[in-house]
């Protein structure tokens, strides 16, 4: 960095209060980043380049630790029952004593974006410690054409080394991720796991773009040939970017993405996907990353001689992830943008085997389900689940969401009606019977019925409706055995499906009270409740 740079920086840095800094890079290129992370023992090089990393204790989010302001501008504009709050006097003294910790440490800038969309997107300076977390970042957000005139809205400081104290800070333990959403700046400490900053991206235009009338959404995206773009929401497990990386379609994003009048635009420029058992077969497009010079890999467990990766090795965690940029998938879009959604999916992966493979939701359906979030675990996934568990996660993405759940639900339900987009359910899960006893739902299935609501073959079909979720099943579709859309007829016993299905309606009933005295009689009208009541 020259003289002049370097004093510029330094003068920006002391504006937050980063001051007495020993070295900065600012601005640096991949190669540079990846240099730096080897030589200061971040990290190894595996064969084919990639660069691998471990993260210590915190092998995922640490949701439990992560705050936000609570202030004037804050107090009546976020979901309190879903996001905890933290002081502006407790916030003030974690940050005097962020900065002071940051002395004469080594500090890595990266000027970069969140939003491909020019209009809606969000200038974003991240601040790291670790040269592999500045690299990470790069990927995953976006990296401006040109830097002339950068202003910063968010900053983030990430510093590992960093530990709160709960008496002082008015944290839960030395972990902390605290937002400070009335001036743009969010802190992490005492976490190695690179996918908090960028969640922290999300939660920011979580909060911010609604204000916009754009509706930010944890989901994938991709776009056919004639420009008719899709949505797919699903919890992880639930073949969202699996789904969605099809070498017929354009893929938008793999993970987050915004919806204005403009259309839709991805908030990344990168891809965060999970490699645990990753098969070079199913999804070559993602293995072929792991393969690849500059990604990184997460707890990734590699032999220390050969350099060989061993992606069915989930000794450090199953969440192991890979992290690079959209250009390393050959059919991944160069914008980042696309028109106006004609389908949205939302995925499930229902281990009762009770519902459908696939369902088409009115737009009330689609606000009900989507306010919901259901997926289910499965028995060994975690320590205790010894059969499977309901997952339910508001709006696909209950950890991020910083707005009473309503807000993204009545706005999702607006531009549905508006646009006449098509709305579907597709289980991935269980069929033939509950995890245990049926099988999973095949892959071949699951995409003949999703290609076949993409190219609008089902508009016309003969439907069904589902005696218990009230939504539209087809009874035929070309190229997939009629008798798995019909879930009951999969069941041996019948009456073992009855009784489980209405377990899972009853499930689906408690948890949606909470956002009963915040929907339409419409939505209402629109659960199971009412199959249920009927009996």
């Amino acid at each position: 960095m020259d003289p002049a740079t370097d004093s510029v920086i330094r003068s920006e840095l002391a504006g937050l209060g980063l001051n007495w800094v020993d070295r900065i890079s600012w601005n640096a290129p991949a190669p540079v980043l990846y240099q730096e992370a080897v030589t200061r023992g971040e990290g190894v090089v595996a064969e084919g380049g990639a660069l691998v990393v471990t993260t210590g204790q915190h092998t995922g989010r640490s949701p439990n630790d992560k705050f936000v302001v609570r202030d004037a501008a804050t107090e009546n504009t976020i979901w309190w029952d879903n996001n905890k709050a933290m002081s502006r006097e407790a916030f003030e003294a974690l940050k005097k004593d962020f900065m002071a910790h940051a002395r004469l440490k080594s500090l890595y800038v990266q000027d970069l974006a969140g939003g491909a969309d020019p209009e809606f997107r969000l200038p974003t300076r991240v601040i790291t410690e670790f040269a592999w977390h500045a690299l990470f970042i790069q990927h995953l957000l976006i990296v401006p054409q040109s830097l002339e005139g950068f202003a910063p809205k968010l900053t983030i400081i990430d510093l590992p080394s960093f530990r709160a104290d709960p008496a002082r800070h008015g944290t839960r333990s030395e972990t902390v991720i605290a937002l400070d959403l009335a001036n743009g700046l969010v802190l992490i400490g005492g976490t190695q796991y690179a996918g908090e900053m960028k969640k922290s991206v999300f939660t920011v235009l979580n909060y911010l773009l609604p204000e916009k009338g754009v509706m930010p959404m944890h989901c994938s995206a991709n776009m056919g040939r004639d420009g008719d773009s899709a949505v797919f929401f699903g919890l992880s497990g639930t073949g969202k970017t699996t789904l969605s990386a099809d070498p017929s379609r354009t893929l938008i994003g793999d993970d987050e993405h915004g919806w204005s009048e403009n259309g839709l635009f991805n908030f990344e420029g990168g891809c965060y996907a999970k490699v645990i058992k990753l098969s070079k077969e199913a999804e070559p497009q993602i293995h072929a990353t792991t393969e690849m010079w500059g990604t990184v890999l997460e707890n990734v467990k590699i032999d220390p001689v050969t350099r060989k990766l061993d992606l069915h090795d989930g000794s450090l965690t199953e969440n192991t992830r890979s992290a690079y940029p959209l250009s390393a998938i050959a059919n991944a879009s160069a914008t980042g943008m696309a028109p106006i959604p004609k389908t949205i999916v939302m995925l499930t992966a229902d281990a009762f085997g009770v519902l459908p493979p696939i369902a088409k939701l009115t737009p009330q359906q689609a606000m009900y389900h989507f306010l919901s979030g259901y997926t289910a675990k499965v028995a060994g996934t975690e320590r205790g689940v010894t059969e499977p568990q309901a997952t339910f996660s508001t709006c696909f993405g209950a950890p991020f969401i910083p707005r009473e759940p309503a807000v993204y639900g009545n706005l999702l339900r607006e531009l549905i009606a508006r646009h006449d987009v098509s709305c579907w359910l597709v289980n991935t899960g269980w069929t033939g019977g509950a995890y245990g006893t049926g099988h999973r739902m095949p892959i071949k299935a699951t995409r003949a019925l999703l290609n076949a609501a993409l190219e609008g073959r089902l508009d016309d079909a003969e439907m069904r409706t589902d005696e218990n979720f009230g939504f539209r099943v087809p009874v035929a579709v070309d190229g997939v055995d009629a008798a798995i859309l019909n879930p009951r007829e999969t069941w041996a016993d019948k009456q073992a499906y009855d009784a489980m299905a209405r377990k899972l309606v009853g499930m689906f009933v408690k948890n949606f009270a909470k956002f009963e005295a915040h929907v339409g009689a419409d939505v209402k009208a629109a659960s199971p409740a009412i199959q249920l009541a009927a009996e």
